[in-house]
């Protein structure tokens, strides 16, 4: 392991699984990854790319709330959560009601989790609406920390 400074912070599970969220306005930088079989093909130049804006324009990741939803098989949106607008960047506004539940492992479990998530919302006696992906460390820091911890969040509703 390389004695780099991690570039996500340490993410802490009890703050996300299986609480409800209310976001009213919440706002996003939105770009798009190219994808084969959701399987994501420019992740990495992609999120380069939204930092390098969000940088030139001078304001905040929020809560390095990166959030996908995965809406094709060739490619998903990217919504990185900022302070204020993105100079050359789409904007986008998420509001809502949503469930989080948190998962660890290899993301080849995303069928799993999907499942699971879908009964987690169902036993509380809703329905989802949409589903976003939290991924909420790089890779890299995934190994660094040793937990792949993804919060699948449905917008219920």
């Amino acid at each position: 392991m390389d004695n780099a400074a991690p570039c996500c912070p340490q993410f802490n599970p009890e703050l996300w699984d299986e609480k409800e969220i209310q976001w009213e306005n919440k706002k996003f930088t939105v770009d798009r990854v190219r994808s084969f079989l959701h399987i994501p093909l420019n992740f990495g130049a992609v999120t380069k790319r939204i930092m390098r804006r969000i940088d030139a324009s001078n304001v905040k990741c929020r809560d390095m709330l990166v959030l996908t939803d995965e809406d094709s098989l060739w490619g998903t949106n990217v919504f990185v959560d900022v302070s204020g607008n993105v100079v050359d960047g789409k904007m986008a506004k998420i509001s809502g009601t949503f469930r989080a539940k948190v998962f660890e492992g290899p993301y080849r479990d995303m069928r799993k989790w999907m499942i699971a998530m879908e009964n987690y919302v169902r036993d509380q006696g809703q329905q989802i609406e949409k589903q976003y992906y939290y991924y909420t460390t790089c890779p890299k820091c995934a190994r660094r920390y040793g937990k792949n911890y993804v919060v699948l969040l449905a917008q219920v509703a």
